[in-house]
């Protein structure tokens, strides 16, 4: 029976009840009835004041003659003479069946039960019904995942092989524990999926839920802690109770940083929910008690705050990292999403994976939806290569902004000073080749030149930090050497190179003063950033610091201008032609470098007029840590 049926069941039953409680109390406030012993009814007959009584078994009532009033009493079972008397005063008799009386009586002496017990139903229904949950605020939230659901499967999964492989070895083991427990081995306590947001671990959770075929609980660190003490270290216990009472089973607990943050970092002492919560977490997982059957698998991208006795083996024992995919498994990922997208034939899958390093799974299913949409735009019924790299300019370099209207002057400088970008990156060695450069407005940037590396890379040379620095320098120089004037738009160029020029200095080592690193972090694991940098250096080195500093500056920016000042014609060139086409993509940028006529070039259609709007300089994200790319934003 659902619970439809059972609602309507219930409110049936709850409306008999009220009307019965009407009739009783009408019942009961309507007009006196007098009480009489047997005598005093015998009398009454005997002196003729009785018009007519009702008799019920043994119970009689009845009606006074001279005030119509009523009264009632009872006689023995065996009593015939009554009826003689009854008859000789002429007194009208109405003798009814007692058969139904009994079930009446019955109901009205147990109808005050009935109604306490419907009304503590109603509260305890209402109670545990919907969003209160008044009495269950101890109990666990994780979901069962119920097998009517749409499965994910390690097909679904591309991009992440190694992590696949060790958590296939995990269900491998709930479905046939005896293969590894005959060499002694035993089912691993926790797993934690650790990596940077995007790149699938989620989807991998669900995947082993798909794949498992055991009872799957799932559950946020979110949901455990509440406005009341020690619900989080209720909800713990229950969660693990209900695990025990279905294992084999698995445990999914996603942003466990939410719960499992460093104990003792906080302000309030040891003794606050979030502590406590943890505790029970630690006691379940590994504690006197063991839970044979359990396993729990974690993720977070922040594995850093997480607290020490969390992470040792016997809890979780394994860690397994979901990186973001190289270019093969960016290929893998990418034919997935474009499983079920009718493509043209001029979509190359490789070339795309080529050209989006540093994108994670959900930056491509980002990438491939809105290079549907685009199509779907513009009626289409196939998605073309050309939807893909204009959604890939899109994610990478935000969406075009052709309603905001520059002068001339405003346009100018742009030209110019992105042209300086990019015939320094076209130039320098060591630098990632140049892939667009561009004029229109894009995000908050007013001009983006934008920069793909061959392939993926995890650490960088000197080399190539000082390329990037004159790369970054190369708008300024173009602006003072043909403008004869400087402007704001280089301002987050600045920032950006006094940024890596410092970390050169402080962290890498890559100076004159030495593989030294100056200046330590400090961090307040609690709130999960870094707060202040303490000063471990004298007055002196901090002087020589800043002086090694400005010389990386200043030897990129009279690199950049050696670049600009030898190639003149070629920096024109480029500022012209983006003038006209506002776009440029390597290969035009190529031709206009070896000095030959571009393509004819149709002109885009002049955007509608808008109402003037103040437009900032989007200070970009760096694609991997400690190299800002020119004025783009990667990908997180």
């Amino acid at each position: 029976m659902n619970s439809a049926v059972k609602n309507i069941i219930f409110w049936i039953v709850m409306a008999v009840t009220a009307l019965l409680i009407w009739a009783v109390v009408k019942s009961s406030t309507g007009e006196r009835v007098r009480d009489l012993t047997l005598t005093e009814f015998t009398t009454e007959v005997n002196k003729d004041n009785i018009r007519d009584v009702t008799i019920v078994g043994t119970d009689v009532t009845g009606t006074f003659k001279k005030d119509s009033s009523h009264f009632k009493t009872t006689i023995p079972a065996n009593y015939p003479d009554i009826y003689k008397t009854l008859q000789d005063k002429n007194v009208n008799v109405i003798i009814k069946d007692n058969s139904g009386s009994s079930w009446m009586t019955w109901l009205a002496n147990g109808l005050p039960m009935i109604l306490i017990l419907g009304l503590w139903i109603f509260m305890m229904r209402q109670m545990q019904s919907g969003g209160n949950k008044a009495l269950s605020f101890g109990k666990s939230r994780a979901r069962l995942l119920s097998s009517q659901q749409k499965k994910v499967t390690f097909n679904d999964v591309a991009g992440v092989d190694e992590a696949k492989e060790e958590l296939q070895e995990i269900i491998e083991f709930l479905r046939e524990p005896q293969k590894f427990q005959k060499l002694g081995g035993r089912i691993p306590k926790g797993v934690l999926l650790v990596g940077p947001p995007g790149t699938g671990k989620t989807l991998l959770a669900r995947a082993i839920a798909g794949q498992a075929n055991v009872p799957f609980f799932s559950i946020s660190g979110s949901d455990f802690v509440e406005m009341f003490v020690g619900v989080g270290a209720s909800r713990v216990r229950d969660l693990f109770e209900q695990g025990k009472k279905n294992a084999p089973c698995i445990i999914f607990i996603d942003e466990i940083d939410a719960v499992g943050r460093h104990r003792g970092a906080g302000l309030g002492g040891g003794h606050d929910e979030r502590e406590q919560t943890l505790n029970q977490l630690l006691v379940e997982m590994d504690g006197f008690e063991s839970n044979e059957g359990v396993i729990l698998i974690a993720a977070t991208n922040r594995p850093d705050v997480l607290d020490p006795a969390l992470l040792r083996p016997g809890r979780f024992d394994r860690r397994v990292v979901v990186p973001r995919p190289d270019v093969g498994g960016r290929e893998a990922i990418l034919k997935v999403h474009t499983k079920k997208i009718p493509l043209a034939e001029d979509v190359e899958i490789s070339v795309l994976a080529r050209g989006t390093p540093g994108f994670s799974g959900a930056d491509l299913a980002n990438l491939v939806n809105e290079g549907a949409l685009l199509a779907a735009r513009q009626n289409r019924k196939t998605v073309m290569m050309a939807d893909f790299e204009t959604s890939k300019d899109k994610v990478l370099m935000g969406a075009e902004r052709k309603s905001m209207i520059l002068s001339e002057e405003e346009k100018r400088n742009t030209a110019y000073h992105e042209a300086g970008h990019a015939l320094v990156a076209s130039m320098v060695p060591y630098a990632d080749p140049l892939h667009k450069v561009t004029i229109i407005p894009r995000g908050m940037a007013l001009g983006v030149t934008m920069q793909l590396p061959i392939d993926d890379k995890h650490t960088y040379t000197r080399n190539y930090l000082e390329s990037q620095l004159a790369i970054m320098m190369g708008g300024r120089a173009a602006e003072e050497l043909f403008l004869h004037h400087v402007t704001t738009g280089a301002g987050n160029d600045i920032e950006q190179a006094t940024e890596v020029a410092r970390r050169m200095v402080c962290e890498w080592g890559m100076s004159d003063l030495g593989p030294l690193a100056f200046g330590k972090n400090q961090q307040e694991i609690f709130l999960g950033r870094d707060l202040t940098t303490s000063r471990d250096f004298s007055e002196d080195t901090a002087i020589k610091i800043d002086q090694e500093v400005k010389k990386f500056i200043t030897a990129a920016y009279q690199r950049a201008e050696h670049v600009l000042t030898t190639n003149r014609e070629i920096l024109t060139r480029i500022a012209e032609a983006l003038l006209v086409r506002e776009v440029l993509d390597v290969n035009e940028v190529n031709l206009l470098i070896e000095g030959k006529p571009l393509p004819e070039f149709v002109r885009r259609a002049p955007p509608q007029p808008a109402p003037p709007e103040t437009t900032q300089v989007l200070k970009p994200q760096p694609a991997q840590p400690g190299i800002p790319p020119r004025e783009r934003p990667q990908p997180a």
